[in-house]
């Protein structure tokens, strides 16, 4: 399965954009996805997850109610809404799947996504 993140950019605190991931290759409908973020010098985070029927949805405290994930199954695709952001969300944002049929959880474990798309650019200024 190949995944592509979209919807990066350069925006000022307070501001909102909207990721994008959507996958080619193989339906992810059935797979558990997620969001994880990089910055320079510090090790991927997880920052949201959504299992495959968009039921769960698991975040991390730092983006408890500014991030909202969801899923449409029927474009393959899954989003991050990203709003009320903060310098410190400054960030590679990866999308990634566990590759799991069905699995109820949505999984925060880095080492539990399989397949990883190519990362966007999230700036965010002060």
């Amino acid at each position: 399965v190949q995944l592509q993140a979209s919807g990066g950019g350069l925006v000022q605190a307070g501001g909102s954009l909207r990721l994008s991931c959507a996958a080619s290759g193989r339906t992810v409908s059935s797979y558990a996805m997620g969001w994880f973020r990089q910055a320079p010098g510090k090790e991927r985070e997880f920052v949201a997850a959504i299992n495959w029927g968009g039921y769960i949805t698991n975040y991390a405290d730092s983006v408890m109610g500014r991030f909202t994930i969801s899923r449409d199954n029927a474009k393959n695709t899954v989003y991050l809404q990203m709003n009320s952001l903060k310098p410190e969300d400054t960030a590679v944002y990866y999308c990634g799947t566990d590759g799991k049929f069905r699995i109820t959880e949505a999984t925060t474990r880095l080492r539990d996504y399989l397949y990883w798309g190519q990362g966007t650019q999230v700036t965010v200024s002060s």
